[in-house]
């Protein structure tokens, strides 16, 4: 979730700040974006995706990252925080930064009404710039329905999910999550709350 960018500054700059602040901002073409709060919904979706890849990979040397780990776009020189990473394999950190992964074979962002275009669009245009990843998974906060994108050579294959019966299927790891697991414990009657802060 983001707010408002602030003004120019290299990456060097950039990572000094992010070492003292008290709020967690996202850098894209020189400029810092503070990332704005969660809400509660937001966070149980995030825990439960969490708990889903945790729970399948048994053995195999797969890493599961939230939000307070940064994700850096080689390519586009940018820096974000994506609310689920799945790094398969050595996890490649960032020379300038060890709490920065570079590798993420999945990507899955929780979607808001104040992020959802950028993550759509701008976001999804970086990501598909990591030559790792294979998945970005959009999921929305506000009704069970899923945005998957697959990598399929130069192309990116769109499947969306709707309804508590669907299942999100992950070829890259061969695993399959229901979306009744995904939106465990949410609970529609309850009016969606405001995103709180940062810090």
């Amino acid at each position: 979730m983001m707010l408002k960018p602030d003004t120019y500054i290299t990456p060097e700059e950039y990572l000094a700040q992010e070492l003292t602040s008290r709020d967690k901002h996202e850098y894209w073409h020189g400029e810092t974006y503070m990332m704005a709060g969660t809400t509660r919904r937001h966070n149980r979706i995030v825990i439960n995706m969490t708990k889903a890849f945790d729970n399948r990979f048994g053995g195999r040397p797969c890493d599961v990252f939230t939000t307070d780990i940064r994700l850096r776009i080689e390519k586009d020189n940018a820096y974000t925080y994506p609310d689920v990473m799945v790094v398969c394999g050595k996890t490649e950190l960032d020379p300038r930064q060890q709490d920065t992964v570079m590798n993420p074979k999945i990507i899955v962002e929780v979607l808001s009404a104040s992020t959802q275009e950028y993550d759509r669009n701008e976001k999804f245009k970086m990501y598909r710039n990591i030559p790792s990843l294979e998945h970005y998974v959009m999921v929305e906060q506000a009704q069970p329905y899923i945005e998957s994108y697959r990598r399929e050579g130069r192309f990116w294959v769109l499947e969306t999910l709707e309804g508590m019966d669907a299942a999100l299927k992950l070829r890259a790891l061969n695993l399959e999550i229901p979306l009744a697991e995904i939106y465990a414990r949410i609970d529609w009657s309850q009016q969606e709350e405001n995103p709180t802060t940062n810090g």
